[in-house]
């Protein structure tokens, strides 16, 4: 449906570049504690050491072309980045879109030409095309549809408001005055990755999860009993008390009123 663009696939590897020191920050750890020091989040503790990528999700450099100089890992998101070199002398990271390689040359702008990693407007991005990195609130910098391989389709355009097809399948309005980037995101292959060991999601700071039936009564209102025994109570419920099946726990948002057409 609509236009499409071509992407090219390399396996072509990405040349030592130093890092950016500027573009990058230690990543506190957290335990999953607050201020307080008490457990907000379970399940999160004991990650290998990381240093976060700045990432430019605005694309506010209008009309300065750049040059891509290396694409990389960042461990802190599943897809690869890539690193900008401006002809003014500035670098930012964006993400990596599918097909983009080194040595190619991008821009962002309000009208640009429609090729992978540039970035307009969506009130100039023609119906059909696949983006990605999309702002719900104009300048805010893109907010959805960056996961690796993620896209969403711009499906018409209404009024004020584009509407979008996004990955989940959740049809929704967003300001055309939006900004998204053409193309899909990097990495498609994610989904197939198997962890293979424990030790794996223990890197990623991913603590195990303990049923709650295997807890004492003191832990969780399901421990307790003799032997394998269910949880004895009329509805299951979390380690704090509160209901947790058929429980609505999601507050109406005020943006919930451009949802077109739900996920489910």
């Amino acid at each position: 449906m609509g236009t499409k663009v071509k992407t090219k696939k390399s396996n072509q590897k990405s040349p030592k570049v130093k890092a950016v020191k500027s573009l990058q920050v230690i990543l506190p750890k957290t335990g999953g504690r607050g201020s307080r020091g008490q457990i907000s989040v379970r399940h999160i503790g004991g990650r290998h050491k990381r240093l976060y990528r700045k990432i430019d999700f605005k694309r506010n450099k209008f009309g300065i072309g750049a040059k891509v100089a290396a694409i990389s890992y960042d461990p802190n998101r599943n897809t690869k980045i890539a690193l900008l070199y401006y002809i003014d002398g500035e670098k930012r990271y964006i993400l990596g879109p599918e097909g983009l390689e080194i040595g190619d040359k991008i821009i962002s702008g309000e009208k640009v030409e429609l090729k992978v990693g540039n970035a307009m407007p969506l009130k100039n991005i023609p119906v059909g095309m696949q983006v990605h990195n999309v702002e719900l609130v104009p300048g805010k910098g893109g907010q959805i549809v960056r996961s690796a391989g993620a896209a969403a389709v711009l499906m018409a355009k209404e009024g004020t408001f584009a509407h979008l097809r996004i990955p989940s399948g959740e049809l929704r309005k967003v300001p055309l005055s939006s900004m998204a980037t053409i193309g899909q995101v990097g990495n498609l292959e994610f989904k197939n990755i198997k962890k293979g060991k424990a030790g794996k999601t223990r890197h990623l700071g991913i603590r195990p999860t303990v049923r709650g039936v295997a807890m004492s009564p003191r832990d969780h209102p399901h421990g307790g009993g003799e032997g394998r025994s269910g949880i004895g109570m009329s509805s299951p419920k979390s380690p704090t008390g509160k209901k947790t099946l058929g429980k609505k726990t999601r507050r109406p948002k005020p943006s919930d009123r451009l949802i077109l057409e739900r996920r489910k």
